[in-house]
């Protein structure tokens, strides 16, 4: 199912995709890596592949250095630099292990991968040559770039914050919020956080900042759950990407849906159609009005029949991804068509995810009535719903 504002890209990878990556500087062109060994390089306007390298073994993840050099890594352990322009490769070095995690860090001018071999590694890439190896606890299966700070998340729920300007020592040493095994960490533009997924269907918003004060506003909350045949299923969340402008963020998980996430008021902006299969990874583009989504199965339930590899880009719009303003009361309300017969709109006060305790886990979107204000019938408290009404029959305004 597409719309007029999304479509499939041509061409799509043979084998599962395990990462997507706009280009920091140029809104059209997508890098894509895959277990079918390679990396593509998409032009998104004209729906075309430009360039297609291979490696020795799967791809775990790719990323831009500059509009001209991309860098890639996977289970032959290599990391590869490629000239975009001359179709060159040029090995720079490699790992002990698989490659799980490319990054690149501006501020500092480095390439940063993580490894299944218990270890960061920085990449000068002006020569190219390594910079430095600094071991971690446990695997490595996921890190993000804050500003010069390196946000890593390993096997074991462990979070490591380094400073890559002063790679002796680690700055912060955390457990992960969350109670089972980490899946995926991105930073928040403005960095001053992150935001970390779990495979239990659950996301949690860090701070870096260790002050007490700061740390009481980190909070986390449940998503991406399905409640089908009366059995609630809990999907992994297996891809994060923020827009650049509004620090708001984008979740996919092994439901298949996509939701855009308000962390500031603690709202669920929307949520898309359902996609064919898992969300396997996400990314917006440089100025935020696409949001590339590479729906591939993960193997989940084991090795079964499940739809080809595809990557839809979306149009997105500010209505989809702009915090929404909080009114003079600091409140929401929520207009829901589904209640008190078809068509008839009844106001809901949406005062429990604006006064939450930040600590406190929620599920957002899901209320019920509770008790009505004398003298406002229209108008009722709310307190979490067990058995929610679908958030996609709701939309969010401020109540005036």
């Amino acid at each position: 199912m597409t719309g007029s504002n999304e479509y499939k890209l041509n061409q799509a990878p043979e084998d599962g995709v395990s990462a997507v990556k706009f280009s920091p500087s140029a809104a059209q062109f997508l890098l894509v890596s895959s277990w079918d060994c390679s990396v593509r390089l998409y032009d998104v306007t004209g729906n075309t592949i430009r360039m297609k390298y291979q490696h020795s073994a799967p791809v775990l993840d790719c990323a831009f250095y500059d509009p001209t050099h991309s860098w890639s890594g996977g289970l032959d352990a290599q990391l590869k630099m490629h000239d975009l322009n001359t179709d060159q490769d040029t090995i720079v070095g490699s790992h002990d292990a698989a490659i799980r995690a490319v990054e690149h860090c501006p501020e500092v001018n480095v390439m940063v991968t993580g490894s299944w071999d218990r270890s960061v590694r920085l990449w000068d890439p002006r020569t190219p040559c390594n910079a430095g190896t600094f071991t971690q606890p446990e695997k490595v299966y996921t890190l993000s770039v804050a500003g010069d700070k390196l946000i890593v998340g390993t096997a074991g729920r462990r979070v490591l914050v380094w400073d890559l300007r002063n790679m002796g020592y680690v700055q912060q040493r955390r457990e992960s919020s969350l109670k089972y095994q980490t899946r995926c960490i991105r930073a928040f533009p403005n960095k001053q956080g992150y935001v970390l997924s779990s495979i239990e269907g659950r996301v949690a918003v860090e701070y870096l900042d260790p002050s007490l004060e700061v740390q009481k506003k980190k909070y986390a909350f449940k998503c991406h759950r399905l409640k089908e045949e009366g059995i609630e299923n809990v999907y992994p969340v297996n891809a994060i990407s923020f827009h650049n402008t509004h620090n708001t963020f984008a979740t996919g998980g092994s439901d298949g849906f996509v939701n855009i996430w308000d962390p500031f008021n603690k709202k669920r902006l929307c949520q898309f159609h359902r996609y064919p299969t898992s969300i396997a990874s996400l990314a917006f583009n440089n100025d935020g009005t696409l949001l590339a989504i590479a729906a591939s199965y993960m193997y989940e339930k084991g090795d079964i029949s499940h739809p080809e590899e595809a990557i839809f880009i979306r149009q997105v719009t500010d209505a989809e991804t702009k915090p929404k303003r909080l009114s003079r009361s600091g409140v929401y309300c929520v207009y829901n068509k589904n209640l008190r017969g078809k068509g008839q709109r009844q106001k809901y006060a949406d005062d429990y995810l604006c006064s939450i305790s930040d600590t406190s886990e929620i599920d957002a979107g899901h209320y019920e009535k509770h008790k009505p204000l004398r003298g406002k019938p229209s108008t009722h408290r709310l307190k979490p719903c067990l058995n929610p009404v679908p958030a996609a029959s709701s939309v969010l305004q401020p109540l005036l």
